[in-house]
């Protein structure tokens, strides 16, 4: 379910970019879309480690 909120969010912010800098070039909308997905994984990385954590807890332990 994360996955698809994150592709959602990141593909609105392309949206976003694209119509927000129209006069901008085919290469800054690469760069801008590269960094996103990048953004986006350590993003996934970072809740997939969270989850982990939350996870494997036990409520025994102190």
């Amino acid at each position: 379910m994360l996955k698809k909120i994150n592709w959602i969010i990141w593909l609105i912010l392309i949206i976003l970019w694209n119509y927000g800098f129209p006069q901008a070039s085919p290469i800054q909308d690469v760069l801008v879309a590269v960094f996103l997905s990048i953004l986006f994984i350590i993003i996934q990385v970072i809740q997939s480690r969270y989850l982990k954590k939350v996870t494997s807890r036990s409520k025994f332990d102190n």
